[in-house]
C-alpha cells in the first residue's frame, strides 16, 4: 500500500514537471506580449460583436498559437539553444522534453489553436493566426534566422501580427488603425534584439548565428540601432496625426520615443566596451517598457 502510494505521488510529480516544462516550451515571456497587443487590438477595434466569452476564447487560442510557434521554434534550435547562455536552461538542452514531444505539441498546438480562433471568432482572425504561426517558424527560424543578419528585420513581422489579429477578432477585417499598431512593433523589433545581441554577441558567435555583431561588429550594430530608433519615432506618434487616437496618447509616444533615441544615441557614441555592453542591456530592458507603455498608452487614450 506504501509503494502504491509512493508511486501515485511520483506519478504526479512527474506530471506536474511534466506540464512545466511543455509551459516553458511555449516561451511564456514572448506569449505574454503577443496576449497583450492583441488584447489592445480587440479593445481599441470599433465594432463590438463578439461576447466576452468568445473573446476571451478568442485570445486564448491566440495564446496557444503563440506557444506553438514558440514551441517548434524549440524543437528546431534544439541544438544551438544548448550551446548558448540565454537559451541553454530550455526543456529541450536540459531534458525535460525530448525535439519529438516539443514537435508534436507544437504542430497540435498549431492546428487547434487556428481552429478554435475560427470557431470562435471569424475566418480573417484565425487565417492571421496561421500565417504567424507559418511565417515564424519557416521563414524566420527555419530560412532567415541562420542564414542573414537581416533576420530579424524580416522575421519581426510575425511578432508584430498579434494586434491585428485582435483587431480582427472584433471586426472580421483589416484597416489601416491596426496596420499602424503592426508597423510600430515592427519597427521596434531590430533595435530591440540587436541590442540583446550586442551583450549576447558571444553566444551568437557559439551558436554561428549571423547576428549584426557577429557579421558587420559593433559599430555597424549600433549605427542599425540608432537608425531604427529615429524611424521609430514617426511610426510610433503617427496615430496621433493620423486621428487615429488623441493628445493622452501623444503625451505618451512622444516623450518615451525621443527618450528611447536619446539612449541608442548614447550608445552609438560610447566607445568603451564595458560601457556599450551596460547600454545596450539598458536599451533592451528600456525597450519592452517602452513597447508595453506605448500600447497601454493606446488603451488610456482610448478610454479615458
Amino acid at each position: 500500500m506504501l509503494n502504491t502510494n509512493t508511486k501515485t505521488r511520483e506519478f504526479k510529480f512527474d506530471s506536474i514537471h511534466y506540464i512545466k516544462a511543455l509551459f516553458e516550451l511555449m516561451k511564456p515571456r514572448v506569449m505574454s506580449l503577443a496576449i497583450f497587443t492583441c488584447v489592445v487590438g480587440l479593445l481599441i477595434a470599433p465594432y463590438k460583436s463578439v461576447d466576452y466569452l468568445y473573446a476571451i476564447l478568442s485570445i486564448t487560442a491566440v495564446a496557444l498559437g503563440s506557444g506553438a510557434a514558440g514551441s517548434l521554434n524549440c524543437w528546431y534550435e534544439a541544438d544551438v539553444d544548448k550551446v548558448m547562455s540565454r537559451t541553454c536552461l530550455r526543456p529541450i538542452p536540459t531534458g525535460k522534453l525530448t525535439k519529438k514531444e516539443a514537435l508534436i505539441f507544437g504542430v497540435i498546438s498549431s492546428f487547434v489553436s487556428v481552429g478554435a480562433l475560427y470557431f470562435f471568432s471569424n475566418l480573417m482572425a484565425a487565417s492571421l493566426l496561421a500565417l504567424t504561426i507559418l511565417f515564424y517558424v519557416f521563414v524566420y527560424t527555419i530560412w532567415l534566422k541562420r542564414k542573414t543578419p537581416q533576420n530579424i528585420v524580416i522575421g519581426g513581422a510575425a511578432g508584430a501580427l498579434p494586434p491585428v489579429i485582435g483587431w480582427a477578432i472584433a471586426t472580421g477585417s483589416i484597416s489601416i488603425e491596426p496596420i499602424i499598431l503592426f508597423l510600430i512593433i515592427f519597427v521596434w523589433t531590430p533595435s530591440h534584439f540587436w541590442a540583446l545581441s550586442l551583450f549576447k554577441s558571444e553566444d551568437y558567435k557559439k551558436a554561428n548565428i549571423p547576428m549584426l555583431p557577429v557579421t558587420s561588429g559593433v559599430e555597424t550594430t549600433k549605427k542599425n540601432i540608432f537608425v531604427y530608433s529615429i524611424l521609430l519615432f514617426p511610426v510610433a506618434i503617427a496615430p496621433y496625426f493620423l486621428n487615429f487616437l488623441g493628445v493622452i496618447y501623444l503625451l505618451f509616444s512622444f516623450p518615451l520615443s525621443a527618450y528611447y533615441i536619446f539612449i541608442c544615441f548614447r550608445l552609438l557614441k560610447t566607445k568603451d566596451e564595458k560601457s556599450e555592453k551596460s547600454i545596450s542591456k539598458q536599451i533592451f530592458a528600456f525597450s519592452i517598457l517602452y513597447l508595453f507603455a506605448i500600447f497601454i498608452s493606446i488603451l488610456v487614450d482610448k478610454f479615458a
